[in-house]
């Protein structure tokens, strides 16, 4: 073989070892986003290159602000944005795997007289982002739906109509209830969609003092949707006595289960506006505990 060709032969196994790397990191079976609102970059196309520089693998975008209107604060509703939006995430290789209807913290999707509209710019926003999961928070709702009665009935019923237009989509919503697994369980059979699942929050079985171990297992791999994985603030993941990330992994490795694990919180209390310092460090440290060979 001549020199030349040698050379050649050389160049392309050097040009293609860092794709190969790239393609690696993106198929490991545990990607790792982040909430683009609690980085102050609701609906900001600098979220995207703020993952980036994080070293994360996506964004979980929020559909906008909701507060007494009757339709999100989103950008996607002007097409330059929709169209701005796709091309900047494609273009630095961010995905978008799910899309946040965080207003519903302060607002009740049991009593919003506007609630499938809500749901169908949320399923839009996904469908110009590739998302196939929405998060539905349902912690603005002031009365008890957790018995039987009026505002379960309508919360269930809600819920289904909800879950029957994400199916149609090829998506699922998640929600957020704060109860244990075995409650959920037995929401989900009444709801009675394949097209809403259960979005796990790691912060409320922590604060109420469930074992996350034990209600991921009873919880099945086949009921989660998605996972926000951080706790409540006062320590990065890597400092908080209160986390065991290798437990969690070993969980759900035994489960089978796949997908994101997104970070919501875990801010360092004497750095809380720190974006870079507190999202870097927990991003750093769920991929090296989670995407570890």
């Amino acid at each position: 073989m001549n020199l030349t060709r040698l050379f050649g032969l050389m160049l392309i196994v050097l040009l293609t070892i860092p794709a190969v790397a790239h393609e690696k990191t993106s198929d490991h079976r545990y990607k790792v986003a982040a909430c683009d609102w609690m980085m102050l970059k609701r609906q900001k196309i600098g979220s995207f290159k703020l993952i980036k520089e994080l070293k994360g693998d996506g964004v979980e975008m929020d559909v906008g602000g909701l507060g007494t209107r009757d339709t999100f604060d989103n950008k996607f509703h002007q097409p330059h944005f929709r169209k701005l939006f796709r091309e900047t995430a494609d273009s630095l290789r961010v995905k978008v795997p799910s899309v946040a209807m965080s207003g519903f913290f302060g607002q009740s999707f049991l009593t919003h007289h506007n609630y499938k509209a809500l749901i169908e710019d949320c399923l839009s926003t996904m469908r110009a982002m590739d998302a196939k999961v929405a998060f539905l928070p349902l912690g603005g709702i002031k009365e008890d739906w957790t018995v039987a009665g009026p505002a379960r009935k309508e919360l269930v019923k809600r819920l289904h109509v909800a879950g029957v237009m994400a199916e149609a989509d090829g998506a699922v919503i998640g929600i957020r209830t704060n109860l244990p697994a075995k409650e959920n369980l037995k929401l989900l059979k009444e709801i009675n969609s394949p097209g809403i699942k259960i979005y796990y929050n790691l912060q409320d079985d922590l604060d109420a003092g469930r074992n996350p171990v034990k209600e991921l297992r009873a919880l099945g791999k086949k009921n989660i949707c998605q996972i926000h994985l951080s706790n409540t603030d006062g320590f990065n993941l890597q400092d908080d006595p209160a986390v065991d990330l290798p437990a969690i992994k070993d969980t759900l490795d035994k489960m089978g289960w796949e997908g994101w694990l997104v970070v919501e919180r875990s801010r360092d209390p004497g750095k809380v506006r720190d974006v870079k310092y507190n999202f870097g460090r927990n991003i750093e440290y769920i991929k090296e505990v989670f995407q570890a060979e």
